[in-house]
């Protein structure tokens, strides 16, 4: 399954009636990857009136989180997440620092400012397309090591675990998509068995 996400950090400035907007976006992979980003901007802009935050995870974008940090309910991170949403992307953080001008802006105010400054944040990113990665261990006979290192080879897939004995066994890393058929190419091969 293929999906959008952002290739590096990106930043934006928003400005609205004196207060201004800090906007960071992130690629995160997992849950305390997007948490370790947020607490790290939180101690870097520990001065400032909120630290406003949402992040998607997962191929299937079922995994996100949002908040406003003290601004009024559905101000600050419901725009923030919508923006992720707009875009289609996931396993993307984005974080939103508001330094207080003055001036209240009022719902409607906030939720524009913080819509904005999380557009800005990822149209100042680079988006890609990626695919949704999987893991197959499988084990197979010494005698059996050309027929699986061409098959490996030959699939364009990433060896993330060897052992090489009398008996083998190997893990790789392939777009979730190819796995059925790399299973029935490693079925043929004599004496494997994916575990």
């Amino acid at each position: 399954m293929d999906y959008l996400t952002l290739a590096a950090p990106s930043e934006a400035k928003y400005t609205e009636k004196m207060s201004r907007f800090l906007a960071f976006a992130h690629p995160a992979a997992t849950v305390d990857e997007a948490k370790g980003i947020i607490a790290e901007y939180s101690r870097r802009y520990h001065d400032a009136r909120h630290v406003c935050w949402a992040y998607m995870l997962g191929a299937k974008r079922l995994d996100y989180q949002s908040t406003d940090n003290g601004e009024p309910s559905g101000t600050a991170g419901k725009p923030i997440l919508g923006q992720i949403n707009s875009f289609n992307l996931t396993d993307v953080v984005i974080v939103v620092v508001r330094y207080f001008g003055g001036i209240k802006l009022g719902t409607s105010g906030l939720i524009s400012a913080y819509r904005e400054a999380a557009r800005e944040a990822i149209e100042a990113g680079y988006i890609v397309e990626r695919s949704e990665m999987a893991e197959l261990s499988f084990t197979f006979p010494y005698l059996s090591m050309n027929d699986v290192m061409r098959l490996v080879k030959d699939s364009a897939v990433k060896i993330t675990g060897q052992e090489f004995d009398n008996s083998c066994a190997m893990t790789v890393s392939m777009p979730a998509d190819n796995i059925p058929a790399f299973s029935a190419r490693l079925n043929d091969i004599d004496g494997t068995s994916i575990r």
